[in-house]
């Protein structure tokens, strides 16, 4: 029990704080975000919640729209900074290289939504970014279904708390989840994806899930739990720590069980034959 409970000590502190990493990574820095409270970073999944369908946002032409004109079904959001050379980039170039391999119609069956947590872009901003990703999909994706949207201040604040997406400004710049999410038709989130890279038949799912109206599981948790993301050199590092502890205190409780049930077991036999 002694083991064990130096086992916990080691694995518990070292859970909490993951708990508090797994909040606030995957994240990045960049320029010009919003001001958010101190401390409240990263992202609360809200799977089975709607976003406000009325909130009105920029296209990339100029035009102000609500939502409910793009959300007329299956529909990717991805929370991001147009201006960003980092993650963001990363984030919208590999959704960019995936959709050509997903076997739906665009327009038809979803559709994607690019939108700037920063309130200071502009449309034309979200115009260069959307014909760099139109390039890297090579005319193999349908104009019209990939928007970019800029909004205000309120507008952003407010369908970033509805997805549990929070961010934080320091100074000029800011750390934020890099994840992305599915919702139905009538907004209710039915799954997350994180960090920067797709698979066809992991997003696919998620679409059909949005179809049905039906709330998925999200992905890439343990992946995650495995790393972590390191701000100074701003790539993730294998959490050599959390998987050792777990798998440690795993074999011990294994162990422990083996022996009660074992010695449970002698003793009934010495019973028999006696």
């Amino acid at each position: 029990m002694v083991l064990v409970g130096a086992m916990a000590a080691l694995l518990f502190p070292a859970s909490a704080k993951c708990h508090v990493e797994e909040e606030t990574t995957p994240h990045a820095e960049h320029q010009g975000a919003a001001k958010q409270e101190e401390g409240n970073v990263g992202l609360e999944e809200h799977l089975g919640r709607k976003i406000p369908l009325d909130l009105v946002f920029t296209d990339e032409s100029g035009r102000q729209r609500r939502l409910a004109e793009f959300i007329t079904g299956p529909t990717v959001i991805l929370p991001v900074y147009y201006s960003c050379t980092n993650v963001c980039n990363y984030l919208q170039e590999g959704l960019a290289r995936v959709l050509p391999d997903i076997k739906l119609t665009p327009g038809k069956d979803y559709r994607v939504l690019s939108l700037s947590f920063d309130e200071r872009e502009t449309p034309q901003r979200a115009a260069r970014s959307k014909h760099m990703y139109e390039t890297v999909m090579k005319g193999k994706f349908p104009e019209g279904n990939w928007i970019f949207l800029t909004g205000d201040p309120a507008n952003i604040r407010k369908l970033t708390d509805a997805a549990g997406f929070h961010f934080q400004r320091k100074g000029n710049d800011f750390v934020h989840p890099v994840v992305s999410f599915v919702v139905a038709k009538d907004g209710m989130i039915v799954r997350y994806l994180y960090g920067t890279q797709f698979l066809p038949k992991d997003l696919t799912l998620a679409l059909m899930e949005a179809k049905q109206g039906r709330i998925g599981t999200t992905i890439s948790k343990m992946v995650s739990y495995c790393f972590s993301f390191d701000p100074e050199s701003k790539s993730y590092a294998f959490n050599l720590l959390r998987v050792s502890a777990t798998v440690i205190i795993v074999c011990v409780v294994g162990f422990l069980i083996f022996l009660i049930l074992g010695g449970k077991k002698t003793d009934k036999n010495k019973g028999k034959e006696t």
